[in-house]
């Protein structure tokens, strides 16, 4: 049947691409590690689905199977959909970002891609030529580590963790981490010598790049999972294989013990790899610990619905704990896969997620079509992954695999449902009149709604933060048409709108009537987001800034004081509450929200900063100096805020204090050196005003013109 030929390889092509995935980098489009994967995957898994719907109507074969895994899967993507519909952003739960591009929207497209994969991949008896695809790309992406590795290619973060073409380490670690164990499983059943010898090197090499990573959580999930491989094979194997797996778990548990004595060692702390792998502690694991227990607060305020996907800034934001100030300001994650989801969606996702492991363990080791060999690989993978996701949130690629996996061992043990093989297929003749037109066209329709406007959008937000060929007009233009076509990543836009219009307004080049609308569409924008979303703290800010960016002090300080309603505890808000007033002329006000983000963090000297120069705003020196001493150990503090006050409260003594210790700084420029010139001149004192312009020209020979022209200022008065 041609109709039923052409679905069929519609479906395998499908499927043989998704591997590819990882390979797909779109610079052109926003977070382009991240975008360009995500569309290709949902794509292609729509057309594998479609084509699979129509080859279930064709042959009962390809029709869906039951088993526990598979109802499972189907339990947790539909308590999702209920979780996501109720959570504070549904929109964002449903659809997600450009950073993340996950969301219910994910969900769906993995359940479509298990039960695709599993039905098409079971008849057509190609789950093996699947896997054997993905290790080939494995290979490709393994070699652009090494490239990075020898300096040939640039990491993209930045350091020395390699990221590949995933964009991030701890994304390429667990990739890696599956393709291990997957070449590991195939190595045990390939008959051609070559091959099995190939895919166990291509196993150590990838399990050595982990290590390049320096993913921690993952380098731990490796050696668990390769312990527990050779634990279960000491127990169930025969008698040479025994000893071997035996000699192999006690080699692990030496190795590992052995390194965990050596870690204060010079050789250990000598290489950067082994000290961070090293540097694995309770204390070091306090952020995310303290993490952890802001997530378990919001679970007891939503035990049973969660805050949906992408809801943890709430959690993160109401009960934040000051001793993150000095981490990155916001957290949409809680580095825990397993609490991630039971933030999202409850303890009945969290429930579901830990039994699609449990279903999965307990259905392979009945399945009757994978030897005991291969059971003990692909459990020690799940154990692996289990590990990873311990100490780091999920992405595209590590569901990719997991989904792979599940539907693999579903393929396996699944039974036919009675009722649905009893349905009648499709006549032949129906399938070219009706079933492929009507799939094709729902196909198109789908790709469209889905996907296309996403990607208009990904591409769009490029071109308007992109230096324009219009210039600022341009990249205006550019804006307004993202904000009157709203998309997924509304927020997204609207922040990076309030960015660009920022750096407008303080550009020489962009006219006045340009700020004017920058400023005048990014609070429109802004005044959106919050309207539709007034619990987001985040959102709040966003809206002061652009009312700072319009020049609207007092319109900015109502909208931090409400982010600061919300989340009660972060310094950072204060500061910005402080800061605002002070703008503004109300140094009292100022005075005491400094004490109050000081106050939540007496840890961290910044915030002391900020506390001394209220004091010193108010007129109070001496609490300002006691604040001083007690943070730093003395008065003379080298900081902007501390410059700011003392210039406003007309300290001339403290400024040219600070500015003299910053002319001592190895790195002190020419400008360092005028600016304490400036102090001198602002106190009165043009002898020494002029004298550290001198000294400027004689560090500096080519600010002799500016300090001629300096000097005549500073005597002409």
């Amino acid at each position: 049947m041609p109709e039923k030929a052409i679905a069929r390889w519609a479906a395998l092509g499908a499927l043989f691409l998704i591997p590819l995935t990882p390979l797909i980098v779109a610079n052109g489009y926003f977070f382009p590690f991240i975008t360009g994967k995500a569309f290709f995957f949902r794509i292609l898994v729509e057309i594998a689905v479609a084509a699979w719907a129509v080859l279930a109507v064709l042959d009962k074969e390809y029709r869906p199977r039951f088993s526990l895994v598979g109802a499972v899967i189907l339990g947790f993507v539909a308590w999702m959909f209920i979780a996501d519909a109720i959570a504070p952003n549904a929109a964002k739960a449903f659809w997600s970002n450009f950073e993340r591009m996950e969301g219910w929207v994910l969900l769906a497209h993995l359940l479509g891609f298990f039960f695709a994969a599993s039905a098409v991949l079971r008849v057509e008896k190609k789950w093996r030529a699947w896997f054997l695809t993905s290790l080939a790309v494995s290979l490709v992406i393994s070699g652009y580590a090494l490239l990075q590795l020898g300096g040939s290619l640039a990491i993209h973060q930045g350091s020395t963790r390699i990221d590949a073409t995933l964009g991030n380490s701890a994304y390429l670690a667990v990739y890696f981490l599956f393709n291990v164990f997957i070449a590991l499983w195939l190595a045990l059943t390939e008959k051609l010598a070559w091959l099995k010898w190939s895919l166990i090197a291509l196993a150590v090499l990838e399990a050595v790049l982990i290590f390049f990573t320096e993913t921690r959580g993952t380098i731990l999930g490796l050696v668990g999972a390769l312990a527990l491989a050779a634990f279960l094979t000491a127990l169930t194997a025969g008698k040479h294989a025994r000893r071997a797996a035996t000699g192999a778990f006690a080699l692990i548990v030496i190795l590992s013990g052995g390194f965990y004595l050596a870690r204060d060692s010079s050789f250990v702390q000598g290489n950067h790899i082994l000290q961070r792998v090293a540097s694995i502690s309770l204390s070091d694991g306090q952020t995310r610990f303290t993490i952890w227990r802001m997530a378990a607060q919001g679970v007891l305020e939503r035990p049973l619905v969660g805050w949906g996907q992408e809801g943890f800034n709430y959690v993160f934001n109401k009960y934040y704990n000051p001793s993150l100030y000095a981490q990155e300001p916001w957290f949409d994650r809680a580095h825990n896969a397993f609490i991630d989801w039971l933030s999202a969606g409850g303890v009945p996702a969290f429930l579901l997620y830990l039994s699609l492991f449990g279903s999965a363990v307990v259905l392979l080791w009945r399945s009757s079509e994978l030897s005991r060999p291969e059971r003990i690989l692909l459990t020690a993978a799940l154990l692996g992954y289990a590990v990873h996701n311990m100490f780091v949130f999920d992405n595209l690629y590590s569901y990719i695999y997991f989904f792979a996996l599940l539907a693999l061992i579903d393929s396996q043990v699944a039974r036919s449902v009675r009722r649905i093989e009893e349905m009648p297929t499709l006549p032949p003749d129906l399938g070219v009149t009706y079933a492929l037109p009507i799939t094709g066209v729902a196909l198109l329709a789908l790709i469209w709604l889905v996907n296309v406007s996403g990607m208009n959008v990904a591409s769009g937000l490029i071109t308007a933060i992109s230096p324009s060929s219009g210039g600022v007009e341009g990249n205006l233009a550019a804006f307004q048409d993202l904000v009157a076509h709203p998309a997924f990543a509304a927020q997204e836009i609207r922040e990076q709108l309030v960015n660009f219009a920022a750096s407008v307004v303080q550009s020489p080049q962009a006219t006045e009537a340009q700020k004017q609308q920058f400023a005048a569409l990014a609070t429109s924008e802004m005044q959106k987001q919050v309207a539709a979303y007034p619990r987001d703290a985040r959102g709040r800010l966003q809206l002061s800034y652009a009312y700072r960016i319009a020049g609207d002090g007092a319109a900015a300080l109502k909208e931090i004081k409400e982010a600061a309603l919300l989340s009660p505890k972060k310094e950072a808000i204060w500061i910005e509450v402080g800061t605002t007033e002070w703008d503004l002329g109300d140094v009292k006000a100022a005075q005491k929200d400094f004490a109050t983000a000081y106050a939540l963090g007496p840890q961290f000297p910044g915030l002391a900063v900020y506390a001394a120069a209220g004091a010193i705003a108010v007129g109070d020196g001496a609490a300002a100096d006691k604040i001083l001493r007690d943070a730093y150990g003395t008065t003379n503090v080298d900081s902007n805020i501390l410059a700011v006050a003392y210039y406003r409260s007309k300290n001339w003594p403290r400024l040219i204090a600070l500015w003299a210790l910053r002319t001592t700084a190895p790195n002190a420029s020419a400008e360092t050196w005028f600016s304490l010139a400036a102090a001198y001149y602002a106190a009165g004192d043009r002898e020494n005003a002029v004298a550290t312009i001198n000294k400027a020209v004689s560090l500096y020979p080519a600010t002799a013109s500016a300090a001629a022209a300096a000097i005549t200022q500073i005597r002409g008065k």
